[in-house]
């Protein structure tokens, strides 16, 4: 009798490692879309921040500078 209990407990371990194992490789994906998602994110914001400094510069551009009042 308590060799089924020994063996029904291993059994039990190694069922919750496999699911431990199934649960990282999710939660590894899941990490791997948020990551890709914020580089999409960072990538976009500089882009609007270069587009918004060009047009600056193209404003400034058309100013005289240093002229007194």
């Amino acid at each position: 009798m308590r060799s089924v209990r020994d063996t029904l407990a291993v059994g039990l371990c190694l069922c919750a490692l496999g699911a431990g194992a199934a649960g990282c490789s999710s939660t590894q994906e899941k990490a791997a879309a948020k990551q890709v998602e914020a580089e999409h994110i960072l990538k976009a914001r500089a882009e609007r921040q270069q587009a918004k400094k060009a047009a600056k510069r193209k404003h400034d551009h058309g100013k005289q500078k240093g002229k007194a009042k």
